[in-house]
């Protein structure tokens, strides 16, 4: 009885902590103010497709530390921005965390940030509050994303890709640019549409 018990207790366990090690499980604060789940970058089975048959959407995660006054913004910044108007949010977001910790390059309140990067750069992927990312203070976003990929960000700019089941792809630094990093991105989405067609 008590081994059977306690195989019940490792299970459950094993299911939480599984959970856990999933990106899209998180929380976090807008660059409004408002407290999201990450779910709902994971793209959705949604009740269309539960109900009527429709397809699911899937979506590949590029989670970014940005800075606003950083030697590295203005490149990343229109080449985040392009591959998010390339393709779209029915594939593809940009997750934006702004961080302060390297060279004080992001001293702005969540809403001058926010204001700026749309402003400047005509942002359209999800800005969130600014928070750490290394450190005892580093937010789990980042702390689950280091563990993952064995990679801790030493400057602005750090690149996180994230799969549809919330893993952690590969990471890259500030000098790796975002043109480096596409053809990956590329070869993602192109799998979820060729799975989609798949499935027609």
């Amino acid at each position: 009885m008590l081994s059977a018990a306690l195989a019940v207790f490792v299970t459950l366990f094993s299911l939480v902590e599984s959970k856990q090690k999933d990106f899209y499980t998180f929380k976090v604060v807008n660059s409004r103010g408002k407290l999201v789940s990450l779910e709902k970058y994971r793209g959705s089975m949604g009740l269309t497709h539960l109900c009527c048959g429709s397809l699911p959407f899937l979506l590949v995660s590029l989670v970014v530390n940005v800075a606003s006054e950083c030697g590295f913004t203005e490149e990343h910044y229109k080449d985040l921005q392009q591959l998010q108007r390339d393709f779209g949010s029915s594939h593809f977001n940009v997750l934006a965390f702004p961080c302060n910790q390297f060279g004080q390059q992001e001293p702005g309140s969540d809403q001058e940030i926010d204001s700026f990067v749309r402003r400047v750069y005509g942002v359209s992927f999800p800005l969130f509050s600014k928070i750490a990312v290394v450190g005892t203070g580093a937010h789990n976003v980042f702390k689950y994303l280091v563990e993952a990929s064995g990679k801790e960000p030493d400057w602005n700019f750090w690149k996180y890709l994230i799969d549809v089941n919330g893993k952690v792809v590969d990471a890259w630094g500030p000098d790796v640019s975002v043109k480096d990093i596409r053809p990956k991105i590329v070869e993602m989405v192109r799998q979820i549409i060729l799975k989609k067609k798949e499935e027609l």
